[in-house]
């Protein structure tokens, strides 16, 4: 009993001056960021946002987007436009060019309408339904096979009592960011 007691120490000690020995730790550190840094590069360049740019893409290009809607609201071609941009320059290291980029976006607005949703038991709509469809193209010049050609839809709901033209700059805020959200995870987060 006495020589197990005194062999289970000597096992603790000498790995407790193993692991303290400069040596060892080294090599702990250096495999720790050896693990780290395999796990964030994978496949291609990976950001904290989530983004995963293909090896070897620089640039990007975000082509304007035409509104083709039935109707036309004016600002919103510059502003789903502009959205896009800022995403992917704040989001990941590309850079903008006006034309030729790695990657492409383009695209047209086309649907922006609104409909009643919630019919009541009298017939009336208890709630309107702002909605925006988006068909985006995106092109990946050095990995063809992650293009896409995809419509985007979103909507957001508001009250019968409240007149669109009062609530529209919000609502078409909050679609703009859900469907850049989408536009974005799409062409470049590939979870």
């Amino acid at each position: 009993m006495t020589s197990l007691k005194v062999h289970k120490t000597s096992w603790f000690k000498n790995s407790a001056c193993l692991l303290s020995s400069g040596k060892t730790r080294h090599v702990m550190h250096y495999l720790l960021l050896l693990l780290l840094g395999l796990s964030i590069v994978g496949c291609g360049v990976y950001s904290f946002t989530g983004a995963s740019i293909p090896a070897g893409a620089k640039t990007i290009t975000i082509v304007y987007f035409v509104n083709n809607a039935q109707y036309v609201e004016p600002t919103l071609s510059q502003s789903l436009t502009d959205a896009l941009r800022d995403r992917f320059l704040s989001q990941t290291d590309l850079d903008f060019i006006n034309e030729g980029g790695d990657l492409q976006l383009e695209g047209s607005i086309t649907d922006y309408s609104t409909r009643p949703v919630a019919i009541q038991g009298n017939e009336t709509a208890a709630l309107n339904r702002l909605s925006i469809t988006v068909k985006v193209r995106y092109t990946n010049t050095l990995d063809p096979t992650k293009d896409f050609d995809t419509p985007f839809t979103r909507f957001e709901d508001f009250s019968s009592g409240q007149d669109l033209s009062v609530v529209k700059d919000q609502l078409i805020s909050n679609i703009n960011e859900a469907l850049v959200e989408d536009i974005f995870n799409k062409a470049v987060v590939n979870w």
